[in-house]
């Protein structure tokens, strides 16, 4: 098996994390492999933001919980608390990818060589849409774009979480049986 399908293969969601910051540049190095992603006409509709700012990402996380909190359906929210309450994990770090409206795939596409250049660089990760509940029309929205520096007009997109694990867990079993070969 070859690196890449190695990578792919080991790499596993993590949602337990140490205090321990990834250096600059690891993080460089992510960030650079996020923006080297395709996109649709190369418009490169994205922006890649790395977070350090604990105080910034303990607002976000707090906005967050308390949408969950509120809302009808209590699953996501219980399911959360059962995990310790923290929907960031203590991860120390993480990558916000805000996007215009129209790149939604091509915010997928750049997440992905997120998650895989941070498994091959040693760095635990998750993609973490609760992020988004933070920008889910609060007050405290328009606070949050401002100040992560979201251009005018994007949305938040989707984040990833990055830091060294607590616990290495296995990756998930994929299904082969979602396999269809057609021809």
């Amino acid at each position: 098996m070859n690196e890449t399908l190695r990578v792919i293969a080991e790499r596993y969601s993590c949602r337990d994390y140490k205090n321990e910051m990834p250096s600059d540049e690891l993080l460089q190095a992510i960030a650079k492999a996020a923006v080297q992603a395709p996109s649709g006409m190369n418009r490169q509709a994205w922006r890649v933001i790395v977070v350090k700012d604990k105080t910034l990402m303990q607002d976000m996380e707090s906005e967050a919980m308390s949408y969950l909190a509120n809302m009808e359906d209590k699953t996501s929210y219980n399911r959360i608390m059962e995990r310790g309450g923290r929907l960031f994990y203590g991860a120390p770090c993480m990558i916000v990818v805000p996007i215009d409206p129209a790149a939604l795939i091509d915010c997928g596409i750049l997440c992905q060589n997120i998650v895989l250049a941070a498994a091959s660089l040693g760095i635990a990760n998750v993609m973490c849409g609760f992020t988004g509940l933070a920008f889910a029309g609060g007050v405290r929205a328009a606070e949050f774009s401002r100040r992560l520096g979201f251009p005018e007009g994007y949305v938040f997109g989707c984040s990833v979480l990055l830091g060294y694990a607590n616990t290495i867990k296995p990756p998930h079993v994929p299904d082969e049986g979602k396999i269809t070969f057609v021809g």
